[in-house]
């Protein structure tokens, strides 16, 4: 089971790729939004914001957030690892609901080009 601390990393390095990304990717991650990635096995959040294409964490808390963030993930820490280390597709996973993603309808849409 991935740590807390693995779970921070890897948003970490995925802030850092959609930074380094061109062309669309990097147009669907220029969003400004309140963005909030629930580890269901670790029963924590991190909250933070998507802003100039970066995943800024602000805060991590124990269990789920008071506040719907405008983005919203949750999936297992193990999860989140092994899709930001290429090892599970995004679209597959959450097609099959190993990861749930909930947003605004025209964030969705935006969001797609990620996958």
């Amino acid at each position: 089971m991935a740590t807390i601390e693995e779970c921070r990393s890897a948003l970490d390095k995925l802030s850092d790729n959609m930074v380094g990304a061109d062309g669309k990717v990097r147009e669907a991650a220029a969003l400004d939004r309140s963005l909030s990635c629930r580890i269901t096995d670790l029963d924590v959040t991190f909250v933070g914001r998507l802003t100039d294409g970066r995943i800024h964490v602000l805060d991590t808390l124990q269990g789920p957030p008071q506040e719907k963030a405008q983005i919203r993930l949750a999936m297992s820490g193990d999860d989140l690892v092994a899709m930001v280390d290429g090892e599970l597709n995004f679209a597959k996973a959450w097609g099959s609901g190993r990861v749930r993603l909930e947003a605004a309808l025209l964030d969705l849409f935006r969001l797609r080009k990620l996958l």
